[in-house]
């Protein structure tokens, strides 16, 4: 691993960019480059992407400003599937994300993020704005209190503090149950995520130079830590 410092601070960016774009656990973990084993019947049959994913599966195409007051956020439920599904299928699209190629079935999805530590942002109408949520480490009792965690914003709904408050409801609902580490993988490209986690009491731990191939080429990671200081 480089260990080089590496030196961003959240007021070299624009606060209202801060949310704009996202950070995935899997972008750490070089074991998950290939297809996330979709289930297209899970979405229905509008395409958007590699996922099958229609952008009716996003809500209203449009938001107006009553879909941002109030904005509130609650446990993520299966109701809440096909919104949140769509919109880590957009983040994956875009190509800062993750290493993943398409958004899993939603079974799949669950199945691999603990039930305790998944939140949705919703809006005054019902529509999903932004999702976080968090997988285990390791199977191992000294790894216990460490998770990965990927945080997710509606292209169209970011900018407007999202992602901000998913990361406060995570770390409230891990620092509960005694979880002391939150960590993750991010593109260097992706400095306006990197920004947001520092805001939120994250660090840089180091590069992971060349940790795996993403669309032909060689990407670097940063890997990003927050150590609960409660715990």
């Amino acid at each position: 691993m480089q260990t080089n410092p590496i030196h961003l601070d959240p007021a070299d960016f624009d606060p209202a960019s801060l949310d704009s774009t996202e950070l995935d656990a899997s972008a750490f973990d070089s074991a998950e480059l290939g297809s996330a084993g979709l289930d297209a019947a899970a979405f229905g049959p509008t395409e958007l992407g590699s996922a099958g994913l229609g952008t009716a599966d996003f809500g209203p195409t449009e938001l107006g400003s009553s879909d941002f007051d109030p904005v509130r956020i609650e446990p993520m439920r299966p109701a809440h599937a096909r919104q949140v599904l769509a919109i880590y299928q957009a983040g994956i699209d875009e190509g800062n994300a993750t290493f993943e190629v398409s958004a899993p079935g939603w079974e799949e999805f669950s199945a691999a993020r603990l039930p305790d530590h998944r939140y949705v942002a919703v809006s005054g109408s019902g529509v999903v704005l932004g999702w976080v949520a968090v997988s285990a480490v390791s199977g191992r009792c000294v790894y216990a209190g460490v998770v990965e965690h990927s945080v997710y914003v509606r292209p169209d709904a970011r900018g407007r503090g999202i992602g901000g408050q998913l990361l406060a409801a995570l770390i409230s609902s891990t620092e509960a149950t005694g979880i002391w580490t939150i960590q993750s993988g991010i593109f260097p490209e992706n400095k306006a995520s990197a920004a947001l986690h520092l805001a939120a009491g994250f660090r840089v731990v180091g590069t992971r130079e060349r940790l795996g191939r993403h669309h032909g080429r060689w990407r670097d990671i940063l890997l990003l830590e927050r150590r609960s200081p409660a715990i």
